[in-house]
């Protein structure tokens, strides 16, 4: 059995020298009795034994890092290697649904923020539905009217995006991402804004995504021509994309003299996968 760097227990062909069982213990006692997060190495105690964490020790004002357990104080200043051992040893089921990876205790809460199978919110209003990503698309494409489209990544997708309702969702099969298609008009003299956010833990590490998107205008003169707005932007991460900070997205305007009066928008898209 093989631990990765992150804390994950990767089902390997198990080491002989250890030896593993599974217990049910009170996690609480593996928390600092200060900040009540959990513990994390290096522990220190007291001469009475008491412990707090590393952060704990440093960061407490200077009259709170006697111990307030103990009759005559003192500090924490043993490092306590035994409850170390432990720390590194105890690892817990990731909670979502479907993930399956046991993470080092004191790392679950890192872990959670970009599990891959982090439930994310429907971007559809008061729908309140929660779920993977991949069983959101298919609440998505089964419970809303939503448009649903599949893309293949570093190829370009042409839609034709309603004026009315500028929302649909994305799904890529390669990795079972759903990217979730934002837009808007506040009046007819005003650009319609467009945005890409991708619907999984905010705090995902790789893959990044990079969209394009871009726009064309009806043919005009000389014959041939026509114009064209473009955007390349970096995807938003989010768990919750109805919901999601306009601040922290990048958009493509299409201005209405590009529409001509038409009711719809002819977008292309095209979302390329970085792995490094």
């Amino acid at each position: 059995m093989v631990v990765h760097e992150e804390g994950e227990i990767m089902q390997t062909e198990q080491d002989p020298t250890m030896e593993l069982s599974k217990v049910s213990m009170d996690l609480t006692v593996l928390h600092c009795p200060l900040c009540l997060r959990p513990l994390t190495p290096p522990v220190y105690e007291c001469k009475g034994g008491h412990l707090a964490c590393a952060d704990c020790r440093v960061e407490c004002p200077e009259n709170q890092r006697q111990c307030q357990k103990c009759e005559r104080g003192g500090g924490f200043d043993v490092r306590n290697m035994m409850v170390d051992s432990v720390l590194s040893s105890v690892r817990v089921e990731c909670p979502h649904e479907g993930c399956g990876l046991y993470v080092t205790y004191h790392k679950l809460a890192d872990h959670q923020s970009v599990c891959l199978l982090a439930p994310c919110k429907c971007p559809v209003p008061v729908c309140g539905y929660e779920g993977p990503p991949p069983v959101l698309y298919h609440h998505i494409s089964t419970t809303h009217p939503m448009p649903v489209h599949r893309i293949q990544y570093g190829k370009v997708l042409q839609l034709q995006v309603p004026l009315s309702e500028p929302r649909l969702l994305l799904f890529a099969e390669e990795d079972r991402h759903a990217f979730f298609l934002v837009g808007g008009v506040l009046d007819i003299r005003a650009p319609i804004a467009m945005s890409v956010v991708c619907i999984r833990a905010g705090a995902s590490p790789l893959p990044h995504y990079v969209a394009k998107l871009w726009a064309n205008g009806p043919p005009g003169e000389p014959k041939g021509t026509t114009d064209a707005v473009k955007v390349e932007m970096e995807v938003t991460s989010s768990k919750d994309p109805g919901d999601i900070d306009v601040q922290e997205l990048t958009f493509l305007t299409v201005p209405p003299k590009l529409m001509a009066g038409a009711k719809l928008v002819s977008l292309h898209i095209q979302i390329d996968k970085l792995t490094s």
